[in-house]
């Protein structure tokens, strides 16, 4: 095993990197752990931040170099690894301006003398994906080192360079050795990790085995640990819901980032049989005109799947879904060019027993279907394992939050396939994990609330 840039525009091995030792890995670890009790932790939360917010400003000095690693190692569309490098510099900068005031001691509310106040609690070993390579970073990092703990960060495999790249940023921003440690380490090198008492807490995003596995023996070491863990996220078009909007909406939310987001919208659910069927037609037009190509040329609209291995999981989910009586309505096919190319999907006729009815299609397949009434339509977006997000499309803003109530999910976007933004918690419920990153939310996941009671002596 290795860490290598594989460009799944071509194909073709770019650049492979060697993994660290053990002994490697637990020097740092130590290097980490020593920096946090004799240094990091004391540090005003002043100073922690301004590091943080020097590294949001060489991020943005430095945005052309940096928006060209997730295109060439997971194949993102330039325009959107621009805006994802847009994206972390804001959550930088977010951390900085707001983590004195997150951190601030709290009275405690009719109780005399006592205060709570946030402590951090040590080293957060964070595993993370390839899709995101630097927002799922930031997620974890910029609360954490603010917050005073330090970061040890195991990327994805298949990203070494924007890992590399996102770890050069705290270096030039000035955070001394052990505050943020990027690891080219393997699964077993991560379980050792895990059972060290010196790693406090653990953050994974990824896929629900990964998760399961990492909480497993979290849970046996007592240590917390949050979760990320995908999702099959629904759209509900209600009936006063205007098309066009929904429709644009749907494309976007469907396609964007290769149609590879927990996020993403997965399974798009019209209630009424004559709505369901304009929309039907009108987005298979709608991904016919979709440009799939060389993801750095800016007329490009959809790049490719992140691998090989990726895409045929993906072509084998589409066949199993056409055996199990599912209808391919548009796409379903590799795009013959080199590369990892697939066409934009469309599937419908898919009912309870389709193995695609509960699988989360992680790439530009659409799940589609039309149901009776706002009822069904509730029943069916919450029958699923998966709860992280869902999206609700009605004229009725008033009506459109109380469908939102009823669905199990970890966010629910109104009118919209997603609104990124510091200040807005991201996580799920159900199979799609548990806890929070991101706002003053994600801070707190990692910190020691810890109760100061003051009396008078006698």
């Amino acid at each position: 095993m290795s860490f290598s840039t594989v460009n799944p525009a071509t194909g073709k091995v770019v650049k492979e990197f060697p993994l660290q030792s053990d002994e490697q890995v637990f020097n740092a670890l130590t290097t980490a752990d020593q920096r946090y009790r004799e240094d990091w932790r004391h540090r005003p939360v002043a100073e922690r931040a301004r590091i943080v917010a020097r590294a949001a400003r060489i991020l943005r000095e430095k945005r052309d170099e940096y928006a060209t690693y997730p295109t060439l190692e997971m194949g993102k569309v330039t325009a959107q690894s621009y805006a994802e490098v847009d994206l972390v510099a804001d959550i930088l900068d977010y951390y900085a301006k707001n983590a004195e005031q997150f951190l601030r001691p709290q009275p405690v509310p009719g109780e005399p003398g006592a205060t709570v106040v946030s402590e951090p609690v040590g080293v957060i070993l964070a595993i993370e994906p390839w899709n995101f390579p630097y927002y799922q970073l930031a997620r974890v990092a910029a609360p954490q080192i603010i917050a005073g703990n330090v970061v040890m960060m195991k990327h994805a495999e298949n990203v070494p360079q924007c890992a590399l790249a996102f770890a050069r940023l705290f270096e030039e921003a000035g955070a001394p050795e052990g505050v943020y440690t990027n690891l080219f380490i393997s699964i077993d090198q991560v379980a050792k990790l895990v059972d060290d008492f010196r790693v406090r807490g653990v953050a994974l995003t990824g896929s629900e085995r990964a998760g399961t596995s990492v909480a497993e023996r979290a849970g046996r070491n007592l240590k917390k640990v949050i979760l990320e863990l995908g999702g099959s996220d629904p759209a509900l078009i209600l009936e006063d819901a205007p098309m066009d909007h929904a429709v644009e909406q749907i494309v976007m939310g469907r396609t964007f980032n290769g149609g590879q987001g927990c996020v993403n919208i997965k399974r798009v659910i019209v209630v009424g049989k004559a709505r369901g069927e304009k929309m039907l037609a009108e987005l298979k037009q709608r991904f016919a005109a979709i440009r799939v190509g060389d993801p750095t040329d800016e007329k490009t609209q959809l790049g490719p799947i992140v691998s090989e291995r990726a895409l045929e999981g993906l072509l084998n989910q589409v066949a199993a879904a056409r055996a199990a009586g599912a209808t391919i309505v548009h796409g379903g096919k590799r795009v013959d060019r080199p590369g990892f190319f697939l066409e934009p999907t469309i599937v419908t006729d898919i009912a309870v027993d389709n193995p695609l009815h509960q699988q989360e299609a992680f790439g530009p397949v659409l799940s589609f279907y039309i149901v009776n009434s706002e009822e069904e339509a509730i029943k069916l977006a919450n029958a699923t394992k998966y709860g992280l997000g869902a999206f609700v499309f009605s004229a009725d803003i008033g009506h459109a939050q109380h469908v939102a109530s009823l669905i199990e999910a970890g966010m629910v976007y109104i009118n919209s396939c997603f609104v990124d933004s510091p200040g807005l918690p991201f996580g799920g419920v159900k199979n799609s994990g548990f806890g929070r990153e991101l706002s003053e939310h994600g801070m707190g996941e990692f910190l020691n609330r810890k109760l100061v009671r003051i009396a008078n002596a006698a």
